[in-house]
């Protein structure tokens, strides 16, 4: 399996970068996957410039109804003519980032939730491909929610639930990886609800934690990350590749507690599971 990003918040290589996430999965039996899309067209146009062919995509998943994961949906239904793109059914409900000077709208683009090549779905979903996509719930073991979350609203001012939240799960040979957008569940609880689904805990997690908030003391953020590294080597057998939300300098200390289990995708890199 070959994972490349096409969008994160940074590159170590010279691509053009948004904030936002789009991840294209490159199976080795041949299953051509995208999860996520980034804010705008342009994993589309550095998909491009790596050689990748977005028109044969076979799935697409988008994690939940932010448009900096799902505002490229329009340039993918237009460069793509077959996919089927899998959201979850409360994806495009209002949702709104709070900063100091107000409310951002940060919904998606509600003209195209009746595209007929979209899948709306519930808590658990299996597409044709064997991928299997699932929400997490609340649970009594649940830990903190992630820094990030808490200034993330609907459009009823409420905090957010995150029920539109999805995960994914591709299964390859030995390994079972787990794609968590942002994790604004919590990437530990994600994990939890993910070996509750299939009996066994991931070999691989991709995705960002949502680690970076404006406001956060650093006595604040030490203290959650080392708490989420903590938290994290519970799972000894699982590796993680994160990007986008859980931020650069967040990511130099979660690696500095989990040494090279934890790697960083930048925009335009790859990243190759081998058997």
């Amino acid at each position: 399996m070959t994972l490349t990003s096409l969008i994160d918040d940074s590159s170590r290589c010279g691509f053009p970068t948004e904030h936002g996430l789009s991840l294209h999965i490159a199976c080795a039996d041949g299953r051509n996957l995208l999860f996520d899309m980034g804010q705008s067209s342009m994993f589309v146009r550095n998909a491009e410039r790596l050689g990748i062919p977005l028109a044969e995509v076979n799935e697409a998943s988008i994690s939940h109804g932010h448009n900096d994961h799902g505002g490229g949906l329009a340039a993918f239904l237009t460069v793509n003519k077959k996919a089927r793109v899998y959201i979850h059914r409360e994806a495009f409900v209002p949702h709104f980032s709070r900063h100091t000077e107000g409310l951002h709208d940060i919904s998606l683009d509600k003209t195209l939730k009746d595209n007929p090549r979209l899948v709306l779905c519930g808590d658990t979903t299996e597409t044709p491909s064997g991928a299997f996509l699932f929400t997490t719930p609340f649970h009594p073991d649940d830990t903190p929610l992630p820094p990030g979350s808490e200034r993330l609203l609907t459009d009823e001012g409420s905090p957010d639930s995150f029920s539109h939240e999805q995960s994914l799960i591709i299964k390859e040979g030995p390994h079972t990886v787990l794609f968590a957008g942002c994790a604004h569940r919590g990437i530990v609880n994600i994990i939890r609800q993910a070996t509750r689904l299939i009996g066994h805990t991931p070999t691989l997690v991709v995705g960002g934690m949502h680690l970076s908030r404006h406001g956060l003391s650093p006595t604040e953020e030490d203290a959650a990350i080392t708490r989420l590294a903590a938290d994290l080597n519970a799972f000894p057998e699982c590796r993680f590749l994160t990007m986008h939300c859980t931020g650069l300098t967040q990511y130099d200390k979660l690696r500095n507690l989990l040494g090279s289990r934890i790697t960083y995708l930048s925009c335009g890199e790859q990243y190759v599971l081998r058997r």
